[in-house]
């Protein structure tokens, strides 16, 4: 007797089967909760700025949904688009080694938005955020380096899908709906990075565009509207489009999943600025702890990884003069002076009156690089600087991994203090960060959702 082989389902009801029907484990949970406060409080600390203040402009629906750090309630859609943007907005936000992309400021936001306006409890809020961080983390492994090749943001691409899956998963949706979600998401998905040519505000939108998009699929898939159940795989699908230059091995986008949750290695930044070049800070951290003054080097040399060379090195010289705090951010000369004149690289050293001092510039023109061919990114970040005193001395540092990341994970302590310092570099008063604290806990522990602490 013939047997009929089966068919292989398309990627698209793969997913959605998972968004449906997962329960995230403890490890996941904790993950999640600290998504949840690394990222409200990021969108608070970033109240001030003019990039939030111009995505609060143009938001044009009042609602019931929370501004994080505004007292002015949006509607759904603006709300996402506000706090991703403001999120993700100062790039001080979680990362994923392999990706990379940011999955807290996208799926934070839209699940907080629709949990809101739906009146939904913080369980089902912790378990959107968990399945939507797991899927844009995988769907980053599909075709590495690929789509920043193609001149276009993982965050802002994959950040569309996830979003979908995680607004889905937080209402309870079933599989059908959550793969229209997810087939609607891929038309909706877009972010260039010619940010990287001036520093301009493009690639802060990524995150908030990326998150009301995902709200807009699910809640018209939910509304019966339809997209192609092969919007991954097919001919003329998602990694064809925005990835096109490798082939995609789906492989590590569903091997395993719900399962094996790689979600737990998301990393947290320890500085506030674009993830390959943290570890290059530490390097130049440790370079001046042994009580060198920027004056007596000669040079500093770096071992890079390829794939990093044209949004961190180039134009080399551009990159050591970064036209503004923004830019400074994606310059790994800049970062590392900074980092060696501060001792750190937190929220005001990426201001535009820091990026023009002359010290750090006269470091920073003294930085540059040479390619590493078995540099092992995007894998694994790590840094490297080798410096040549004006004496001659040589003194060569190496950074195995990103701190705050899978290796060397960030302390709960440090966590903490990291969120009480964006709120209180957002004005906070320690009234307001206590009754903010005890609403995102109340969130966590699966309660009631009630963010008026945030509405500052």
């Amino acid at each position: 007797m013939n047997q009929t082989v089966p068919p292989v389902l398309p990627v698209a009801a793969r997913l959605a089967s998972f968004a449906a029907e997962c329960t995230p484990p403890a490890a996941v949970d904790a993950v999640s909760r600290r998504l949840l406060f690394d990222i409200v409080g990021l969108a608070v600390a970033a109240r001030g700025t003019d990039y939030v203040g111009a995505a609060l402009a143009s938001a044009v629906d009042a609602g019931s949904c929370t501004a994080f750090g505004h007292e002015r309630q949006l509607g759904l859609y603006d709300a996402a688009l506000v706090n991703g943007t403001a999120a993700h907005g100062e790039d001080f936000d979680d990362t994923f080694e392999g990706g990379p992309i940011h999955a807290g400021a996208v799926v934070v936001s839209a699940v907080l938005a629709i949990a809101e306006r739906r009146g939904l409890d913080g369980r089902a809020a912790m378990r959107g955020i968990a399945v939507g961080a797991e899927l844009m983390c995988r769907m980053s492994l599909v075709a590495p380096q690929a789509t920043h090749k193609a001149g276009f943001h993982p965050t802002a691409i994959f950040g569309a899908p996830a979003a979908a899956a995680a607004v889905g998963a937080a209402l309870g949706l079933g599989p059908d709906v959550i793969g229209r979600a997810l087939g609607i998401s891929g038309s909706l998905a877009s972010g260039i990075i010619e940010y990287l040519a001036d520093g301009s505000s493009t690639k802060r939108l990524h995150a908030g565009a990326a998150a009301q998009a995902g709200v807009r699929a699910a809640l018209l898939a939910e509304a019966g509207f339809t997209g192609p159940i092969s919007v991954f795989e097919g001919s003329h699908g998602m990694y064809r489009a925005f990835a096109p230059s490798k082939a995609p091995d789906f492989m590590p986008l569903l091997e395993g999943l719900g399962k094996q949750w790689i979600v737990e290695t998301l990393a947290f930044k320890p500085y506030a600025c674009g993830t390959m070049t943290q570890p290059f800070i530490d390097c130049a951290k440790k370079l001046a702890a042994l009580g060198i003054g920027a004056e007596e080097i000669a040079s500093i040399v770096c071992k890079v990884g390829e794939g990093t060379v044209h949004r961190l090195w180039e134009p080399l010289a551009e990159k050591q003069r970064p036209p503004n705090g923004y830019a400074g951010k994606f310059s790994t000369p800049y970062c590392m002076a900074v980092g060696f004149l501060d001792g750190e690289a937190g929220l005001g050293q990426f201001t535009d009156e820091r990026v023009r001092d002359a010290a750090i510039r006269a470091l920073a023109a003294k930085i540059s690089y040479e390619i590493n061919p078995a540099d092992p990114y995007p894998s694994n970040f790590t840094g490297h600087l080798k410096a040549v005193l004006k004496d001659g001395t040589i003194h060569e540092f190496h950074q195995p991994y990103m701190r705050g990341g899978a290796r060397e994970p960030l302390p709960d302590a440090e966590m903490e203090s990291k969120f009480e310092a964006n709120l209180r570099f957002g004005g906070l008063r320690e009234r307001s960060i206590a009754a903010l604290r005890a609403s995102l806990e109340q969130i966590a522990a699966g309660g009631p959702i009630d963010l008026a602490g945030a509405r500052a």
